[in-house]
């Protein structure tokens, strides 16, 4: 940890894995989504072994779910991701792949949040864009947050760039996060690395820190 100004500056995944400062992201583990990744139970073993070790440790737990619009009241950029998602030319044959209260939209049944964690609902790929994580991780005074989930390339990727911006840093847990195209997994991490700013560890040495006295 270094020291400046009055300000302290994690430098580590030692230095930031503080439940004061840091604070733990399952990011989108519903079952309309782990379903379509390959490894999909195995990711959902790794986000419940952070998850408990986080609970028995004080660090608080936040969840992500998608969610789509209905057809009906979707703008353009919804249409169009949904177009491209669903492969089809015309809007009229859309359906509503993750509508709210349906089985795929969700949380797995073993990372049922308790009552002391909370789940915010998106419609966009970062986790910060128009959901309240922003605001209600710095009102507990988070500045770190490890993130584990699915899919890598898809979801947490830009979830992990839009929080640089915002001044967080983030912990990619690489064991923990999905993907199901790995090459392009691969390369999120890689122009990650290369921009800086983030951290990348997996579930057992982040378990080990988070347990430490």
């Amino acid at each position: 940890m270094r020291n400046a100004f009055g300000l302290n500056i994690p430098q580590t995944v030692a230095d930031a894995c503080d439940p004061t400062r840091m604070a733990v992201l399952i990011y989108d583990m519903q079952v309309g989504i782990v379903g379509q990744i390959p490894d999909g139970d195995k990711i959902v073993t790794a986000c419940v072994r952070l998850r408990d070790a986080a609970r028995a440790n004080g660090f608080r737990v936040f969840y992500t779910r998608h969610m789509s619009l209905p057809i009906a009241v979707s703008g353009v950029a919804q249409l169009r991701t949904a177009m491209q998602w669903q492969r089809v030319d015309d809007p009229k044959e859309l359906r509503t792949s993750f509508p709210q209260g349906s089985p795929q939209y969700q949380l797995v049944p073993e990372l049922t949040p308790n009552s002391d964690e909370v789940v915010f609902d998106k419609i966009t790929m970062s986790a910060f864009a128009a959901t309240p994580l922003d605001i209600a991780l710095r009102d507990c005074g988070i500045d770190s947050y490890a993130i584990a989930g699915i899919a890598m390339e898809v979801g947490i990727e830009p979830t992990v760039r839009h929080s640089l911006d915002l001044a967080y840093l983030p912990i990619m847990v690489t064991d923990a996060c999905g993907a199901g195209h790995p090459m392009a997994a691969q390369r999120s991490y890689a122009t990650l690395e290369f921009a800086g700013g983030s951290l990348m560890t997996d579930t057992a040495t982040l378990i080990d820190l988070m347990s430490r006295p």
